[in-house]
């Protein structure tokens, strides 16, 4: 039974630090809250910093978490909203049919692969060396799409093979008398880059750094196909999971959001 859990933590204390400055570290954190171990659940995660005050994690588990430790080392232990939420996933999971919308959000690591990067990074250098070294053929290597434009056609072409389209939106209608026959509503796929960053970190303090380029997304979507957008809920989608990439959360949408796309 897959559970949803939303933390707090707190970006003043010193553990807290520490794991928001690594996706690597938080990673592992968040592992730790799963009592079967070593542990082979896909988990997948995402972290949401709204303000400079408050760190929200969202992590999707196939078994009940504990979070005391995150609480504990780097939140707000005993303090009111201080304690994680922990939902069953089952009943959204069931309320996913044909044609249906929700609003959602996502934050992924949109990336092309291609034989031989102009500007690698440490991490896609060290592979590609390693790769001549041994006298094998290249393997190739993902490189980010860094536009906002690249990143949302990334999205926008791999929507139907995880189950889903984005609708046009619409503009807001303009008041009584003033529409004309030929006036076009339409302003486009219903979806916006909300917020694009560089992740910089090191697995290892002796390894590459491993550079990701993430974008967060927020729109509607249209359900095309139940089954598949479920297992995308719980697969993710994209690369970079690990990392905090890939989770797709959907949310209801409100009436006048149905009605203008």
């Amino acid at each position: 039974m897959p559970y949803l859990s939303k933390i707090a933590l707190n970006p003043r204390r010193r553990a807290a630090v520490a794991l928001l400055s690594s996706p690597h570290r938080l990673h592992a954190a968040i592992l730790s809250g799963l009592a079967v171990q070593p542990v082979t659940e896909r988990v997948l995660w995402r972290l949401d910093s709204n303000t400079p005050h408050r760190a929200d994690i969202l992590v999707l588990t196939e078994s009940r978490p504990s979070w005391a430790h995150l609480v504990d080392d780097a939140g707000w232990p005993g303090a009111d909203g201080g304690a994680p939420l922990i939902a069953d996933y089952a009943p959204l999971l069931a309320r996913i049919t044909r044609g249906r919308e929700f609003g959602f959000r996502l934050t992924a690591n949109p990336v092309q692969n291609v034989v031989r990067p102009s500007r690698p990074s440490e991490e896609q250098a060290t592979r590609l060396k390693e790769g001549a070294d041994k006298g094998g053929r290249p393997r190739g290597a993902r490189v980010a799409h860094r536009t906002a434009v690249q990143q949302l056609e990334w999205l926008l072409k791999r929507c139907e093979r995880h189950g889903f389209t984005i609708p046009d939106a619409t503009a807001t209608p303009p008041a009584p008398g003033l529409q004309t026959e030929a006036q076009n509503l339409s302003v486009g796929p219903a979806v916006t880059v909300v917020s694009r960053d560089i992740l910089r970190f090191h697995k290892h303090p002796d390894g590459p750094r491993v550079t990701l380029s993430t974008a967060t997304f927020e729109g509607h979507l249209r359900v095309a196909d139940p089954e598949t957008l479920r297992a995308t809920l719980l697969g993710g989608i994209g690369p970079a999971k690990g990392y905090g990439q890939g989770l797709l959360t959907l949310a209801p949408l409100r009436p006048n959001e149905v009605e203008h796309g």
